[in-house]
Parts: C-alpha cells; sequence; structure tokens
C-alpha cells in the first residue's frame, strides 16, 4: 500500500471541501482551488477527514494514489497556509524591483524586463536582490519562480543568476593559465 496515498488529510477549520463525482473544490481564508481528480480515484469525505482510495494493484493505481492524496493535501495546504518560493538575484548591476503590479528585471539584458504576475499570485521584492513569490496553488507558485530563474540561471564560474535561497550552486575552476 502506498505511503503517501494512505495517509488521511485532515480538514482544518475555516476550511471547506466539496467533492462532485471527480470534481474538488477546496475553499479556505487564502483563496479557492479546483480540480478534476482521475475517474479511478476514489476520494470519501467523513468527519473533517480526507481519504484516498485506489480499486486495483495495478501500476498506474499505485502510481495515481499518492499523486491524488499528494494534490488534494496541497490544495488544503494552500488555502490555509500558502505557499512561497524566495530567490535571490547575484551579478554585478542585476536587481529586482516592482513597478506597480509588475516585477522589474534588470539582468544585462538591453532592455530590463517586466513581467506580470499571474492571477492569485503575489510578488515583492524586500530588497533589489530578493523576490518573494506567495499564492495558494503550488504548481502556479513553482512555475513562475521556475519562469524568473530561467531568465538567468546560475552560471558555475562566477555564480552570477537568480537562484532559489539556499540552493547551492557547484563552481568551477576559471582558466588555469599556461605553464612554461
Amino acid at each position: 500500500m502506498s505511503r503517501i496515498g494512505r495517509m488521511p488529510i485532515d480538514i482544518p477549520a475555516g476550511v471547506k471541501v466539496t467533492l462532485d463525482g471527480q470534481f474538488i473544490a477546496v475553499k479556505g481564508p487564502k483563496g479557492e482551488l479546483t480540480r478534476t481528480l482521475h475517474q479511478d480515484m476514489k476520494v470519501n469525505i467523513q468527519d473533517n477527514v480526507i481519504t484516498v482510495e485506489r480499486p486495483s494493484e495495478e501500476k498506474q493505481h499505485r502510481a495515481l494514489h499518492g499523486l491524488t492524496r499528494a494534490l488534494i493535501h496541497n490544495m488544503v495546504v494552500g488555502v490555509t497556509d500558502g505557499f512561497k518560493k524566495e530567490l535571490e538575484i547575484q551579478g554585478v548591476g542585476y536587481r529586482a524591483q516592482m513597478k506597480g503590479k509588475k516585477l522589474a528585471l534588470t539582468l544585462g539584458f538591453s532592455h530590463p524586463l517586466e513581467l506580470d504576475a499571474p492571477e492569485g499570485i503575489s510578488v515583492e521584492c524586500p530588497s533589489a536582490t530578493s523576490i518573494i513569490i506567495s499564492g495558494a496553488n503550488k504548481e502556479h507558485v513553482g512555475e513562475f519562480a521556475a519562469k524568473i530563474r530561467g531568465y538567468r540561471l546560475p552560471e558555475p564560474y562566477k555564480g552570477k543568476g537568480i537562484r532559489y535561497v539556499g540552493e547551492h550552486v557547484r563552481r568551477k575552476a576559471g582558466k588555469a593559465g599556461l605553464k612554461k
């Protein structure tokens, strides 16, 4: 039995979960998330506890069991606490700032990049070298953070670029020079 899939999900106070066939909606203080689940998975809600069951021991059903439980759990956590990704910018002249609702990035290109945050995502820049992305949907937060990071991936020689806070970038030695 899947270790992840068999774990029950507790519904905290202030969160409302509605299940209509394979369509699940979770509403809480941070927003509302909806998702259509796979038709083979059986989701039960009893006494403020959600459980996921699989119909057989087939490989696909075993894989979907843990996935379905994780998706529902992320929805419940997202509407109660939310998710957050922190990015840091390293490099001379690289910086970020908010211009109204847009994130303006100066990353050594001929022009600054101006990005609109997707709906349900909030972006803030406490300093010129840090960006905090937060929201209720874990997938959207991670995807937007990866999109920003993708403009200047951290390079291994000088370490310049955009990286997640706490991310370790393996450094390489530069040119060794000629020996005579």
